[in-house]
């Protein structure tokens, strides 16, 4: 059941093999808007820091395209409700065929897709930020309906905001928002899994005053007024005896509490119970979460995604909106923050993601922080003809360059002025004396011939880089392999090893188990940490 799906999540999730009707039972969802990330940064440079200077890998931007004006047409027939549509046409009218315009409704055709998938106890929380979610609010309204909103949940995820909001004149963002909602009123929550400890401070000002037992605070053991008579209640306990209101407990209970030293006695000779730091559940979750900041990049949980989230924020709303054994779902998986920690939970999940650099991340993430971790990858090659139906696909040569470039280690780049700079990843190696050199990575998903060759010996050259290869779905023709071999080989300084200074490789030599005749390019992707699962820890026995 535990799946990792790469590519289009419109695509996946309409795939009813995968996705039937009402299979899944909590979605978590982070849909990108205009965020341009980075993704080069979840690898390091040359000098092992982050990020490598000159790269920049992919970004996320929505665009009014095409593929947006077929998606508002399919959106205004059935099966989506007229009401949806109208409400889209009428953001159309006041914001036109914009990249906003363009995030809302490609976010439409998939939150409907969602809530298909969803069973009718189950729950989806949508996280977003002040950009679009008054937009995102009324969409989601339309799509689960007005009585299925539950909660605006607002995160506080930091102290220290980025930029100079007096440079902005503006107010510092120190929060996003969370939309939760149900897809009918029978849906899982449990609240009471959700209590926060109390930290030392507030357990100091909470619990004033000590004994020989330690901190306690003062509690009724009387009945109040207010509360009426109870003659069961009033008995004598060491000569005192309590007005017609009545002890708080029986009296088998009151002598369990004083046996235990919790029960006091004022100078008046009243009574009171000693209540004790152990005894408190915590203190109940509200709507503003304020307790879990953001990642800082140099915390240990850091793998250097762009927008990781804390795992402790999506185990809070896993725990409260899912039972053991439930199935999460996370469209835009992106490092896999949400899988991790519904395995870490004893959840079953489901994660997707179109960036090939990310589905990588997660695979190495789960199998560091749960060697024991089992779970299926969907939408990879495993084969040449699937390699080329990906590159044939609608995203065609993006997917592919993406998932050739870093199955081999190497890292996908796309140059930040649009234009074709003949590089579409870069591999790094060290040398003897620890000086990193680069690798220059092509990748060519049609036809091809020694021209292509003698442009990335250009392209070598003009970058002062060391060797390039070209990965290529097709085969090379002869005149390609001449060409390649006339560019002679290149020493590892101080050492006798020599390698092919251009090489080229094809989808079916790595599906042969064939591999370049590289030096060791491994990346070096920031090492998760071993976690253990809820399943594993040792009961609480106190």
């Amino acid at each position: 059941m535990n799946t990792l799906y790469y590519g289009d999540n419109l695509d996946i999730l309409r795939d009813r093999d995968w996705f039937p009707n009402e299979s899944v039972d909590l979605i978590y969802l982070d849909p990108p808007f205009n965020s341009k990330r980075a993704y080069n940064i979840i690898f390091k440079d040359e000098e092992g820091k982050y990020p490598p200077s000159q790269i920049e890998a992919f970004d996320d931007t929505w665009q009014w395209s095409d593929e947006t004006e077929e998606a508002m047409w399919e959106l205004s027939k059935p099966p989506y409700p007229a009401e949806l549509y109208r409400t889209l046409e009428a953001f159309r009218v006041a914001l036109g065929n914009n990249d906003m315009m363009a995030y809302l409704v490609m976010m439409a055709i998939r939150l409907w897709e969602l809530k298909r998938v969803l069973k009718d106890t189950g729950s989806i929380y949508l996280h977003c930020d002040a950009t679009a979610s008054h937009y995102l609010k009324i969409v989601m309204d339309q799509i689960f309906g007005v009585k299925n909103y539950r909660n605006e949940i607002i995160w506080k995820r930091t102290n220290n905001p980025k930029g100079s909001q007096f440079k902005d004149r503006k107010y510092g963002v120190y929060t996003d928002t969370i939309f939760f909602y149900s897809k009918t009123n029978d849906f899982i929550f449990e609240l009471e899994r959700l209590r926060r400890p109390l930290t030392e401070d507030e357990i100091e000002k909470k619990y004033p005053k000590k004994d020989e037992k330690g901190r306690y605070l003062e509690y009724p053991i009387l009945r109040s007024a207010s509360k009426g008579e109870r003659p069961n209640l009033v008995y004598e306990y060491n000569g005192f005896i309590p007005p017609k209101w009545g002890w708080v407990v029986n009296i088998k209970k009151l002598e369990e509490i004083d046996e235990r030293g919790d029960l006091g006695w004022r100078s008046n000779g009243n009574p009171y119970r000693k209540y004790r730091p152990n005894e408190d559940r915590g203190i109940p979750i509200g709507n503003l979460w304020d307790d879990i900041l953001r990642i800082q990049s140099n915390s240990k949980e850091s793998l250097g995604y762009p927008t990781q989230k804390p795992i402790a924020l999506l185990q809070r709303i896993i725990q409260a909106s899912s039972n053991e054994g439930d199935i999460v779902l996370d469209p835009f998986c992106g490092c896999g923050t949400t899988v991790a920690a519904a395995e870490k939970l004893g959840r079953k999940w489901l994660g997707i993601d179109i960036t090939i650099l990310a589905v990588n991340l997660i695979e190495k993430r789960l199998n560091e922080h749960f060697p024991d971790v089992k779970f299926e990858i969907e939408g990879i090659p495993n084969s040449v003809a699937s390699a080329k139906k990906m590159c044939e696909s609608r995203p065609g040569k993006f997917l592919f360059e993406q998932w050739f470039v870093t199955t081999l280690g190497g890292q996908p780049f796309k140059s930040s002025g649009g234009g074709d700079s003949g590089i579409d990843g870069f591999m790094h190696f060290r040398d003897i004396n620890n000086k990193s050199h680069r690798i220059i990575v092509s990748v060519k998903g049609g036809g091809y011939g020694p021209g292509a060759v003698r442009d990335l010996k250009g392209v070598i050259e003009r970058e002062n880089a060391e060797m390039g290869i070209l990965l290529a779905l097709e085969e090379p023709s002869k005149q390609a392999i001449t060409e390649a071999a006339s560019a002679g080989r290149y020493q590892m300084p101080e050492v006798s090893r020599t390698y092919p200074k251009i090489q080229i490789f094809t989808v079916e030599d790595y599906f042969k188990g064939i591999r370049p005749d590289l030096p060791d390019t491994s990346e070096t992707l920031k090492k998760a940490e071993r976690i253990k699962k809820e399943s594993e820890k040792a009961p609480n026995l106190l």
